[in-house]
């Protein structure tokens, strides 16, 4: 009787052992995966590589996979490697926002480096401030915006499209403004402020000529004719050109067509770079300008060393760099330097460490991230030579701090973006207080 008991009560307890020993052996085996998974850092990476903007955001998808080769190579980032994951959201600005949320909830992605268009900014914005992650944005835009979870390392206004138009007035004399972009948000708000600026510079509404056009086009034969015209009223004539993705082969090549030299009518572009220029024939826009804060043919050992590794990463001695590229290799040593300074992947510590940090530019000197989520740049102006690369004929003496808003729009003039002090993106200046768009 005692021996059955025993037993009774033994099977009970053997049961409760065992699913106790495979409880202990489950969460061990949990634990070994969340360590195995805690030994990399992922990084996401949000690039068109399909579609009409895939010409120039692929090569920002490789530039950040070079980035983390290179960084892992030196040990990775607190001791942890980092592991790109790469999505596809193919031109399709909706399409941004969903891929975003997927490498922020599903793969748990610590960092965003993403989007070209501001139109794919402005649909990923809503995301990232819900699921509070980060995103480091490499093009030039058109400013009117600080959010406390994007780092702006593209130039804002003032450090492209502003000192560009003073440079054209001031060394070509230009009289006579065409102002041509592609029909989105960036090109509308910049020439919106340069339309501002060029009017308190005393230009005439007369004087100053809009057009936009959609994504992707592609017959600029009536386009062209019209500029043609306007720039033959006996008064110097430039155009600038906010023009974006793969619509400006045909845009340039029609130019050519039309014996339209820069001599004549000069392009200064903002969204055109060595990478736009690899795939066309370059001989009828020997002239033309661009402005950027990066050129690849800019003589800087911190440059000439990247150029290097970078060809002998992809394999490719033709293998061309450009502005965005720098933008990326700026914002990925910054987000570095910040964990290792936080400690920690968290956001919220990563963007509280951000303010501050520097990183060399591949130009000389060193950019540093402001109060603003934006970096000082240096602002340069090339010529585009048969080869396809830049002849720099005008430089900023220093660094120029990017400003969030824009002094020449009537709404932005009394704003700052100060996430430091004020933790806003949008302080007025005038009644101190917080509040619009950018908080």
């Amino acid at each position: 009787m005692l021996t059955q008991l025993t037993s009774a009560i033994a099977r009970p307890l053997s049961r409760r052992k065992a699913l106790a020993t495979a409880a202990g052996l489950a969460l061990g085996l949990s634990f070994f995966g969340t360590a195995q998974a805690q030994d990399t850092i992922k990084v996401g990476v949000l690039h068109s590589l399909s579609g009409t903007m895939a010409i120039s955001e692929t090569t920002l998808k490789d530039t950040i996979l070079f980035l983390i080769e290179e960084q892992n190579k030196k040990g990775g980032v607190m001791g942890k490697k980092l592991e790109a994951v790469v999505v596809d959201p193919a031109s399709n600005w909706p399409l941004f926002a969903e891929k975003a949320r997927e490498l922020i909830t599903k793969e748990k992605v610590a960092v965003v480096f993403g989007c070209w268009t501001s139109v794919s900014r402005k649909s990923v914005l809503p995301v990232f401030k819900e699921l509070n992650s980060i995103l480091f944005y490499p093009v030039q835009y058109e400013g009117e915006e600080s959010e406390r979870n994007v780092f702006y390392t593209g130039a804002a206004p003032n450090q492209q499209a502003i000192p560009a138009v003073d440079y054209l007035a001031k060394e070509e004399k230009v009289q006579r403004w065409v102002l041509a972009g592609t029909d989105y948000v960036y090109p509308r708000t910049t020439n919106k402020i340069l339309e501002a600026y060029l009017k308190s510079k005393g230009v005439k509404q007369e004087d100053i000529m809009i057009n936009y056009t959609p994504f992707g086009h592609s017959d600029w034969q009536t386009i062209v004719a019209d500029i043609k015209k306007f720039g033959s009223a006996g008064k110097k004539t430039a155009v600038v050109s906010t023009i974006n993705g793969d619509a400006n082969v045909p845009f340039y090549k029609e130019l050519g067509n039309q014996g339209i030299k820069a001599t004549d009518i000069p392009v200064v572009a903002f969204s055109v770079g060595e990478e736009e220029l690899a795939g066309i024939d370059t001989k009828p826009l020997i002239g033309h300008l661009a402005a950027w804060n990066y050129f690849q043919s800019v003589k800087d050992p911190e440059n000439e060393k990247f150029i290097k590794a970078w060809q002998a990463y992809t394999k490719n001695p033709k293998r061309v760099t450009n502005d965005p590229m720098e933008a990326h290799v700026i914002g990925f040593d910054m987000w570095v330097k910040a964990v290792e300074k936080a400690k920690s992947t968290d956001p919220d510590k990563v963007i509280d460490a951000l303010p501050g940090i520097k990183a060399k530019n591949l130009t000389g000197g060193e950019s540093e991230m402001l109060a603003n989520h934006h970096i000082t740049k240096p602002v340069l102006i090339g010529e585009i030579k048969a080869d396809g690369q830049f002849d720099v004929v005008w430089k900023t003496p220093g660094l120029v701090p990017g400003d969030a808003w824009s002094k020449e729009l009537e709404g932005s003039k009394d704003l700052i973006g100060d996430w430091v002090g004020k933790k806003c993106g949008n302080w007025n200046t005038k009644t101190n207080k917080c509040g619009g768009q950018g908080s």
